[in-house]
């Protein structure tokens, strides 16, 4: 029997790798191996190279799969030898030399912006660094509008903040352009804009469906929809 690639799941920013949570049983209970890490949130180059590192330590194939600030991460990951599929999750898909920034103008803004908090942390260079965070009372408008207010606010209380320079920084590489990918578009999406998610994939030339009504959050709210984008991927790709 021939073992399936991993799935290897990149978070995005403001959440963590509990988010996946159903979808990792979903894919386990398929027989797909699957590991979740933690996305350390400080850069897309450095972010990116953890992530590659990882890859690289599997045996076998991988297939990157990105929610979020994650699609940018995997990427530029993406380009390792052993990865042979990228599924994108209401995910950005930037080109090599184009940041997050520029990736959206040209589209209407989602209420992310808008919604932003800024705070600053240590950094080993000695120098402050900027992250934000989703203000807790925006976070279920923005990014989790499908699921019970109970749960929204557990969500915003425990998210994880993303270094601001990521928004600015340009991505290095577009494995997109040579691996297949799979996108998820969140039809329902205030975080992201779903035409930014669609433009992405029609420029990658992805495997694309929509969830209707789908918030941002929505490995949480639809995981079996995205745990079956996920298995098409693995299928094709084994």
């Amino acid at each position: 029997m021939v073992t399936p690639p991993t799935a290897l799941l990149v978070h995005g920013a403001f959440a963590d790798s509990a988010g996946w949570s159903a979808v990792i049983g979903a894919l386990q209970g398929h027989g797909i191996p699957v590991l979740a890490p933690p996305n350390p949130l400080r850069g897309l180059a450095s972010d990116a190279a953890y992530t590659a590192s990882l890859t690289a330590q599997i045996d076998g194939p991988v297939v990157l799969v990105g929610h979020s600030y994650g699609g940018a991460v995997i990427s530029v990951a993406g380009t390792a030898d052993n990865v042979v599929g990228l599924v994108y999750i209401a995910a950005y898909m930037p080109a090599e030399g184009e940041s997050l920034g520029e990736l959206q103008q040209g589209f209407l803004p989602s209420l992310l912006p808008d919604s932003l908090r800024a705070r600053t942390y240590p950094r080993e260079n000695g120098e402050p660094g900027v992250e934000v965070t989703i203000a807790e009372g925006a976070f279920p408008a923005v990014f989790a509008a499908d699921l019970p207010p109970e749960t929204a606010r557990v969500l915003a209380a425990a998210q994880r903040p993303l270094a601001a320079a990521a928004f600015s920084e340009r991505a290095s590489a577009a494995a997109w352009r040579t691996k297949p990918s799979w996108v998820l578009v969140a039809g329902a999406d205030k975080a992201i804009n779903p035409e930014v998610e669609r433009f992405g994939a029609k420029r990658a030339g992805s495997t694309v469906i929509e969830v209707d009504g789908a918030s941002h959050a929505v490995p949480v709210s639809q995981p079996g929809e995205v745990a079956e984008l996920i298995r098409d991927a693995v299928r094709a790709t084994t």
